[in-house]
C-alpha cells in the first residue's frame, strides 16, 4: 500500500507563489513515476508535472513550463511543486499521484487532493 499525503495548498493573490508537498510512503519500486495533477469541477483532469525516479527526468505541462518546478527530497520521501506567478486559472484541486512508469496513472496511487485558490 502506497500512501500519499499532500500539504501546502491555500489561497494567494494573483502573481503569488505556493509550494505543495507530497509525502510518500510504502513503495520500494525504483521505477516509479510520481507527479502532480489538478482538476477543476466540470473539466478534465490535467497532468501538471511529473518526475521519473531512477532516471531523474521531469515532465511539465505547457501551462506549467517556466512557472512551476517539481523536485524531490529523497531523504524525506517528499515531492514538491513550487508554483510561481500564479493566476486565477491555476485555481484547482491538486493531486499527488504515483504509478509504475509505463502504466497508467489510474493504476497507481493518489493523494486526497488539496485546494489551491488564486484570487485576482
Amino acid at each position: 500500500q502506497v500512501d500519499l499525503v499532500e500539504s501546502g495548498g491555500g489561497s494567494v493573490e494573483e502573481g503569488g507563489s505556493l509550494r505543495l508537498s507530497c509525502t510518500a510512503s510504502g513503495y520500494g519500486d525504483n521505477n516509479i513515476c510520481i507527479g502532480w495533477y489538478r482538476q477543476v469541477p466540470g473539466k478534465e483532469r490535467e497532468g501538471v508535472a511529473a518526475f521519473r525516479t531512477g532516471f531523474g527526468d521531469t515532465f511539465y505541462a505547457d501551462s506549467a513550463l517556466g512557472r512551476f518546478t517539481i523536485s524531490r527530497d529523497n531523504a524525506k520521501n517528499t515531492l514538491y511543486l513550487q508554483m510561481n506567478s500564479l493566476t486565477p486559472e491555476d485555481t484547482a484541486t491538486f493531486y499527488c499521484a504515483a504509478a509504475t512508469c509505463g502504466r497508467t496513472w489510474d493504476s497507481g496511487y493518489w493523494g486526497q487532493g488539496i485546494q489551491v485558490t488564486i484570487s485576482s
